[in-house]
């Protein structure tokens, strides 16, 4: 089956210690997410799957920010999630080559206003490994857009994160009703 590695959000803002909003921060790093994240791209690679690297991000004016938003309407105030800035560059362990797919969203979807969908497409892709931070936010709208999209849908639960265990905990439990939950060792039998 075609698949496709998709990996939400390893970005400085939101994951890492430096970040401006790192509310996942501690939990990635006590989870060691960015390792299990290579691993995850290291085994994709190795079968051959196209892999994905999905980062927010917003015109360096904030032009295409939603103001209104609870989540993103203050980023701005912050100088959070701003593009060609460094919160916005991929967490400094993530092992990132030139051959990976990179999308850039302005919502929390990845497939929101992207040419995911297109690319998934172009690359006859049926299946969908899913991770990245947070998964009470990136993971579950992107899990949930690709269900939608008759895509089946596994996630990676060892290498997301959320603010807590107990939030990526009932992401989770929501997640299975649409999507296997796996852990990156579970690919290799993919």
């Amino acid at each position: 089956m075609n698949t496709a590695f998709i990996g939400l959000d390893y970005i400085v803002d939101i994951m890492h210690p430096d970040g401006k909003i790192a509310r996942s921060a501690a939990h990635a790093a006590q989870r060691d997410v960015i390792s299990k994240a290579n691993r995850a791209l290291a085994i994709a690679e190795a079968k051959g799957w196209l892999r994905v690297l999905v980062k927010v991000g917003f015109d360096p004016h904030y032009l295409d920010q939603p103001k209104q938003s609870p989540m993103f309407g203050r980023a701005d105030r912050f100088g959070a999630l701003k593009l060609g800035e460094h919160g916005t560059e991929f967490h400094p362990e993530l092992k990132v080559s030139g051959n990976h797919l990179v999308i850039v969203k302005p919502r929390i979807s990845a497939f929101y206003a992207t040419g995911l969908d297109a690319a998934l497409r172009a690359n006859r892709i049926e299946r969908l490994v899913v991770a990245g931070v947070s998964s009470s936010w990136a993971v579950q709208a992107t899990a949930r857009d690709a269900h939608d999209r008759d895509y089946q849908v596994c996630i990676t639960e060892d290498a997301c994160a959320a603010v807590d265990d107990t939030e990526h905990q009932t992401s989770m439990k929501l997640m299975s009703a649409i999507a296997q939950i796996i852990t990156v060792s579970e690919m290799e039998s993919l």
